[in-house]
């Protein structure tokens, strides 16, 4: 059973040092446990600080790319060097390195795909109120969404056996936490979570800018990947709204006529009859976007036996 650890890398050549000596060094039912760093583009020392602190492979990329790149870049490299179980962890150090063996732990007993860590947002003294709440309510909607009991969604403390990496698909450019929690409920992999520790800040995330700038691109992720991933039930429920606010100035119409004041309200019958077309297209567009889905999953299982195949090879 090989582990491999994967740090996903920008300008880490301070806090690198401190993530690689809080890895673990042997895990019970774990033979091999090897360390990968992803450098996204650092203009600093981070790949020969890597180099210095032991890691045992490097991928680089020649400018930053950004988080999700730098994700998905690792995981294929983790299949390639044969790892059995992938672990993605910060370069921050914000994650407590013993926990590891949690989130391994379910997939070596068989009892999960992906784990995924959930951190104590309510006892971690530097996130703030807004963003301890935007947190709680961003994993809402990725539940909803998914159709998954995640707790803490945006968690990057993360654990995928070879089966679930192999199956990954990472299309948005910002962040991966959010869409492949969405992609593998959807997709029925098993997934669970278990409690895990953090470390104190050793510096300010890099992710976003601002809040509301996380929010914006966080929904557009959501509504993304349930577009693509659900597109029948997400067209039919909007095309269904619109549809439902037609038909109700429908239903004012009427009453208005009843009560003989009809003729000076026909606007409400224009308007009726421009949200229930809208309604429709929605729903066609919806029909349309299924047999596209339908396509897409083929074209999933192909590049999964691909996938695997390539990775069979064991190069980097």
């Amino acid at each position: 059973m090989k582990l491999i650890i994967q740090i996903p890398c920008y300008n880490e050549e301070v806090t690198l040092p401190v993530t690689i000596a809080d890895l673990p060094r042997h895990i019970d039912g774990v033979d091999v446990i090897e360390y990968l760093v992803i450098n996204d583009g650092s203009s600093d020392r981070t790949v020969e600080v890597a180099h210095e602190a032991g890691i045992h492979h490097v991928v680089s990329f020649k400018s930053n790319r950004g988080l999700a790149n730098a994700f998905a870049a690792g995981i294929d490299a983790c299949l390639r060097l044969g790892a059995d179980i992938i672990v993605n962890t910060d370069a921050d150090n914000q994650y407590y390195g013993a926990d590891i063996e949690k989130l391994v732990r379910p997939i070596l007993d068989e009892k999960a795909e992906i784990v995924i860590g959930e951190r104590p947002i309510d006892g971690t003294e530097h996130f703030s109120k807004m963003k301890k709440r935007m947190q709680r309510f961003g994993s809402f909607v990725v539940r909803v969404a998914s159709g998954t009991d995640i707790p803490d969604a945006p968690s990057g403390f993360r654990a995928y056996s070879r089966e679930a990496a192999l199956r990954l698909n990472v299309i948005n450019s910002y962040t991966y936490t959010l869409e492949t929690i969405i992609q593998a409920g959807l997709n029925r992999i098993p997934m669970t979570s278990v409690p895990i520790r953090t470390n104190p800040d050793l510096r300010k995330s890099r992710l976003f800018k601002s809040m509301a700038t996380y929010m914006r691109r966080s929904a557009v992720v959501i509504i993304r990947s349930s577009m693509m991933y659900k597109p029948l039930k997400f067209f039919i429920i909007l095309g269904g709204l619109v549809s439902s606010v037609g038909l109700a100035f429908v239903i004012r119409w009427l009453v208005l006529y009843i009560q003989g004041l009809g003729d000076g309200n026909i606007q409400s019958l224009i308007l009726a009859a421009m949200l229930i077309m809208i309604g429709v297209q929605f729903i066609v567009a919806g029909l349309q976007a299924d047999i596209i889905s339908a396509n897409r999953k083929i074209l999933e299982d192909v590049q999964y036996r691909v996938r695997k195949m390539d990775s069979e090879h064991g190069q980097l």
